[in-house]
């Protein structure tokens, strides 16, 4: 129970993080912890000499429930033998994951960890290949996630980067494949620890973590508000709550896309005013701010909301957020979450580094969540959707189950500026004003084609409707779609663009 002992418990609290199992009691309910595997060791043959070098083999495993829901957990304990992970730390941990799946709950893994414990050499990456292969069987199975508190480097990433979410405590947490040093001794690179893979670089820059929290009882608090909108596993429906009306009047939400089609906004207005009130809960907030995902409730009930940010980069599909927006959608497929999607996108982002970077790669993943996904699906076009883009945000096309516009949509090929150059381009060189006979073609265009009309003629646009009304049509299109079933050819597993 002491773990490491008084003297390396003093320095972890020094440190500012808690020992495995003080964060362990912060995290579940009070008095709800059944541990298992407390006297696992290692190379114990005779009992009669009992004698225990590494409590626990560094990690506290066992069972609890959050809000009265059950949970699995493992902690790694820094201050046995640093959390190093070697053949029982990894049994242990296997063990947990295996009891997780079987019982159909969640399993939630507070990473604080030294890395692989060399003097077990080839048994402990034995044991990293052993919790891989369960992350990933276990994936779309049961919600996995990872809570990165301390060090988490080397072969030790790649478990978290196989679960569904990675929550990151700043000036604690980190990650990295290979340290500081080995990075100056290799490239002549000088970094800081926490420039090369604390909560910032990684919510921020790579896009590895989806939660940052400034200490360990609000990243606990993050994971748990997480568990509050997933089902216990792929077979369960998300838990509901009562519904709430948002904070904001409808009539405001007439006015938050401006006329002047050039003019941003804020998206997160629009989602604000439509669910219910103060259940938005943003994921992957920092990076690719382009897009933005996250969990609501409508009615009570959870769903996934996915949207284009005109204010970054004017909405565009990058390759960075459609990485971002596939691996949401996959995600609340998996875990029967209806996706409801607001869209704004006047293409993907033109550019050599982006072609070069692979945006056809990338961009497609966006195409192939949308089309795999059979859960609920309904789209509301607030303003642009042009092009492929428009293709890739959940349209009919595409699979989605209802689809909404506003009378601020523009539905085309492409923008009116970019079509009437190329359309009309000996009318505007014959002209004698070519830029006043460019604007009277670009409204000319916008009259005719850049709106939902011509879609909702074709049956692309279910409904035309009042910004005021939209989330009354989200309530009752979801009650419409509740019982949906979509089945799909047999097959062993799809072939995702990665």
């Amino acid at each position: 129970m002491g773990g490491g002992g008084e003297r390396r418990i003093r320095t972890q609290h020094e440190k500012g993080k808690g020992t495995a199992r003080e964060r362990l009691e912060q995290f579940l309910d009070e008095g709800s912890f059944v541990e298992l595997g407390t006297f696992v060791q290692t190379g114990l043959s005779d009992a009669s000499s009992l004698e225990i070098k590494n409590p626990g083999e560094g990690v506290v495993t066992g069972y609890g429930t959050v809000n009265g829901r059950q949970v699995f957990v493992f902690a790694q304990d820094f201050t046995v033998a640093g959390g190093s992970l070697g053949e029982a730390h990894a049994a242990k941990i296997c063990h947990i994951l295996d009891l997780a799946s079987k019982n159909g709950v969640p399993v939630i893994g507070l990473n604080d960890s030294g890395g692989a414990r060399i003097q077990e050499g080839v048994y402990a990456l034995d044991g990293y290949g052993s919790i891989f292969s369960r992350n990933t069987i276990y994936s779309g199975v049961i919600p996995q996630i990872s809570v990165i508190m301390g060090p988490c480097a080397g072969g030790a990433v790649y478990s978290p980067a196989l679960q569904d979410f990675i929550f990151m405590v700043s000036g604690t947490g980190n990650m990295f494949i290979t340290g500081p040093q080995v990075i100056k001794a290799v490239t002549g690179e000088t970094v800081s620890t926490e420039e090369l893979g604390g909560a910032l670089a990684h919510n921020r820059t790579s896009g590895v973590a989806h939660f940052m929290a400034d200490d360990e009882a609000e990243c606990l608090q993050q994971v748990k508000t997480l568990l509050s909108y997933l089902p216990a596993n792929n077979m369960e429906d998300p838990p509901t709550a009562e519904p709430v009306e948002p904070g904001f009047e409808r009539e405001e939400l007439v006015g938050i896309v401006p006329e002047n089609p050039n003019r941003s906004y804020n998206v997160k207005d629009v989602i604000l005013r439509v669910v219910d009130g103060g259940s938005f809960f943003e994921v992957h907030r920092h990076f690719a701010e382009n897009a933005v995902v996250g969990f609501a409730r409508l009615g009570g009930a959870p769903v996934g909301i996915i949207a284009n940010q005109p204010q970054v980069k004017a909405g565009c599909l990058d390759i960075d957020s459609s990485d971002k927006i596939s691996r949401f959608v996959r995600f609340c497929d998996c875990f029967n979450l209806p996706l409801v999607t607001l869209v704004d996108v006047p293409g993907y982002l033109p550019g050599v580094e982006q072609e070069w970077g692979g945006i056809i790669r990338h961009g497609a993943k966006v195409l192939y969540a949308y089309s795999e996904a059979t859960v609920p699906q309904i789209s509301v076009i607030l303003r642009k959707a042009y092009g492929g883009a428009y293709i890739a945000m959940s349209s009919r096309s595409l699979g989605a189950d209802y689809c909404l516009a506003w009378p601020t949509a523009e539905i085309a090929v492409m923008g009116p500026e970019g079509a009437v150059n190329i359309v009309n381009r000996r009318d505007i060189e014959a002209a004698e004003d070519k830029e006043e006979r460019r604007r009277e073609l670009v409204d000319q265009y916008r009259q005719k084609f850049a709106n939902p009309y011509i879609a909702a003629a074709r049956g692309w646009v279910d409904e035309v409707i009042d910004p005021r009304h939209t989330r009354i049509y989200l309530l009752k299109g979801l009650e419409m779609l509740r019982e949906k079933r979509d089945q799909r050819p047999m097959k062993k597993h799809s072939n995702l663009p990665l």
